[in-house]
């Protein structure tokens, strides 16, 4: 019997969270790069990028992208997948009126440019986000989404198909595979119970299963979801056989008042993986089953 492989994603920074919330959180390029060799020693095989500022505000700068990507790469073969969301501060908002700020398109696409992106979050839905008074406005309609799947195939870029309901599945995201934007494998992550998003689904394994029985044939299913709703979820998701993400992105905690690191989130993961009779995919493993090509593997535990 061949023991399954499992995915694991480490999302070591986001868009959203901040070191006030957590001093463990790595928003420089050499502690981005720390954080993720460290993680992928303990068996992520998939680093999903968000760049900051020297400020430590959010940026899609490819130069920074690039550097943080660079770095990595030094380090280790986890495969990189940037992102196409943004954040919530620095360069991506702009106010529409009072109340109301948009996250730019024209800024969020900007790290497709960075070298050694070989896949990147399509976010290819329109989102509203409310939290701490304010209302951030994420606008993709349906041609930005084929500006954005040009632009991908024009790079040779996989696309995480990124989804918060059943409606970013059904939608543009499946109308872009059958128009031939991606190959099979189609790489598809449910993020769950981003509460603060207006139409963005809590976690339940009911729900879960309805993202699994909606996928579009030929699909690798991945399964993230924010705060305590993590673990439960991505504990489900490696029962019924997808894959997982975690990191300080999504979850501030290891436990209830015990800050997290992305390393022993990843620790952790991959624990669970194992007592449920699986193994985590190396990053060669993941590359084959995600048909990205291959690229040299320095050691496992090469100096950081």
């Amino acid at each position: 019997m061949v023991t399954p492989k499992v995915i694991v994603t480490v999302a070591p920074t986001g868009g959203m969270a901040t070191k006030q919330q957590n001093p463990n959180l790595p928003t420089q390029p050499e502690e981005i790069a720390e954080s993720v060799h460290r993680s992928y020693n303990e068996g992520a095989s998939i680093v999903a990028v968000h760049a900051r500022r020297p400020d430590d505000q959010a940026t899609c700068n490819p130069e920074i992208y690039g550097r943080i990507n660079t770095l990595i790469r030094e380090k280790c073969d986890i495969i990189i997948n940037n992102s196409t969301g943004g954040g919530v501060d620095g360069d991506m908002p702009r106010t529409l009126r009072p109340g109301l700020e948009e996250i730019k398109f024209e800024e969020r696409i900007k790290g497709l440019d960075a070298p050694h992106c070989e896949m990147a979050t399509f976010d290819g839905m329109t989102i509203l986000a409310q939290f701490k008074g304010r209302s951030l406005l994420s606008l993709t309609d349906s041609n930005d989404c084929d500006r954005l799947a040009k632009r991908f195939q024009e790079r040779g870029i996989k696309p995480e198909w990124e989804v918060f309901s059943l409606s970013h599945l059904l939608q543009d995201t499946t109308r872009l595979i059958e128009a031939g934007y991606d190959k099979p494998p189609y790489f598809i992550n449910a993020v769950l119970n981003a509460m603060g998003f207006q139409g963005g689904y809590p976690y339940s394994p009911k729900i879960v299963q309805m993202f699994k029985d909606h996928l579009p044939k030929d699909s690798i299913f991945c399964v993230s979801a924010i705060g305590s709703a993590q673990l439960p979820a991505t504990t489900q998701a490696v029962l019924m056989g997808a894959h997982i993400r975690v990191g300080l992105e999504d979850n501030n905690y290891y436990a209830r008042g015990d800050l997290a690191t992305n390393e022993r989130l990843v620790a952790r993961a991959v624990r669970i993986i194992r007592e449920l009779g699986a193994e985590p995919a190396t990053p060669a493993e993941a590359r084959a089953m995600l048909g990205l090509a291959p690229v040299k593997a320095p050691s496992r535990h090469a100096a950081a």
